[in-house]
């Protein structure tokens, strides 16, 4: 029953995770800043959020809270903590070791030889690689924020075009992001609750 019950907390977590990347855009107006102004976020080493997430279709909206883990250069690590029905459950990326874990039910599943660790839609990480990569890319600035706007070059998926992220000039540190559709329809939605950067530690990475 164990089993049975794992196997579909992980598939509904597979969902999760492609939904957010094809489930179902706005460009602030502002002054062009320098790529370089985000140089504290794109060079961050390491980082520890909890994320508020609304994934939008076209008949509702499902909402997640999750807690996010990352060490450079490749170790992620998340765990979901709501809906109850799925709280607990965890995924960490190793290299090219993939661990799905039920905590509520003491059960683990191990792969080897998964090498995507940016392919996950909800990582701040692959924001910046695709940032990096970018060849569209649009910053404005307002009185309290930057924002930054990609277009996912590489992207076939109309429902994962763009992505938009906002920055709290103060602190510098993302507030929000996007992910837009081809017609630029935001199609999810990520509040960043809590976040710290380059102080997550490798026995923080994997502790409970």
């Amino acid at each position: 029953m164990k089993k049975k019950t794992f196997i579909l907390a992980f598939i509904i977590l597979l969902i999760i995770i492609i939904f957010a990347q094809i489930a179902y855009k706005l460009s602030n107006s502002g002054n062009n800043i320098n790529k370089s102004d985000a140089n504290d976020i794109l060079n961050i080493k390491s980082y520890e959020a909890t994320i508020e997430v609304e994934v939008y279709s076209n008949k509702n909206t499902n909402k997640y809270i999750i807690k996010q883990k990352y060490l450079e250069p490749n170790m992620l690590k998340q765990e979901i903590l709501e809906p109850e029905n799925l709280k607990g459950l965890t995924t960490i990326l190793e290299g090219e070791k993939l661990i799905i874990e039920d905590k509520r039910l003491s059960l683990k599943k191990t792969y080897d030889k998964y090498k995507n660790i940016n392919g996950n839609s909800l990582s701040l990480i692959q924001f910046l690689e695709e940032y990096k990569s970018a060849t569209e890319i649009e910053e404005t600035e307002q009185a309290k924020e930057k924002t930054i706007k990609i277009k996912l070059d590489k992207s076939t998926n109309k429902y994962e075009k763009y992505k938009k992220i906002y920055i709290d000039k103060t602190t510098n540190l993302p507030t929000k992001m996007e992910i837009l559709d081809i017609n630029q329809n935001r199609t999810v939605y990520i509040l960043y609750k809590e976040i710290k950067v380059n102080k997550t530690s490798q026995e923080e990475m994997l502790e409970n």
